[in-house]
């Protein structure tokens, strides 16, 4: 589990082709990496990666056919940088969101705009991530927690501080570029525990997710 609270930005140092997959090499920047063992999770840019080889500054991990589909890393190349969270023990600080590292879908940047020292960003969604995303809501973006400010009917506006800024990579984000998105977990679970219910009792139940959005619940 992680928090989408950002703890440093590395650098891809090698993308090396495993037949389907690939294996990349991370260049880890001020992540403390004295605690890391073979085993560990780190979310990068979101996705949650085993360390299966690491050094005093870096760690190897493998990406599946299957990340490769539902993620960003496709386009990767090396000297990309991405963000790093390891996983949250139980003694941290919970400042941002729960965050399970498995990314839902790929969005667009579509619109940056600078409004007073702030960054507004307008993020295309996929279709089938819509109903997951609500005003002042929590969703993850390249692996950061951050908070939606505006809905459209199929994207969603972030307003960036200019700290968030200095300690991600959101000051690379322009217009085009693909982003991991992770819908809050706490949506998915109320909408099963919803269709759980009506498949129970057979038939509609009164409290829908839509209900549950434009009352602050979802």
């Amino acid at each position: 589990m992680f928090t989408g609270i950002i703890e440093a930005v590395g650098t891809l140092t090698a993308i090396t082709p495993k037949g389907e997959d690939i294996s990349i090499t991370v260049e880890t920047g001020k992540l403390d990496m004295s605690d890391v063992k073979l085993g560990d999770s780190i979310a990068t840019n979101g996705v949650c990666l085993t360390v299966v080889a690491f050094g005093a500054n870096s760690y190897t991990a493998d990406l599946s056919l299957e990340t490769l589909k539902m993620t960003g890393f496709a386009q990767y190349k090396a000297g990309d940088r991405v963000n790093l969270e390891k996983a949250m023990l139980p003694s941290t600080r919970f400042g941002g969101h729960i965050v399970s590292g498995h990314v839902d879908g790929v969005g667009e940047i579509i619109e940056r705009n600078q409004v007073g020292r702030a960054v507004e960003f307008w993020v295309k969604m996929p279709e089938d991530l819509v109903r997951y995303v609500a005003q002042k809501g929590s969703i993850t973006v390249d692996g950061i927690s951050l908070t939606v400010n505006g809905l459209r009917k199929d994207a969603f506006k972030l307003t960036i501080v200019p700290h968030t800024s200095e300690e991600t990579t959101m000051d690379q984000f322009q217009v085009g570029r693909k982003v991991n998105l992770e819908v809050d977990v706490l949506a998915r679970y109320l909408e099963r525990l919803l269709q759980g219910n009506q498949e129970a009792s057979g038939s509609e139940s009164g409290l829908t997710m839509e209900f549950l959005q434009q009352n602050g619940f979802a």
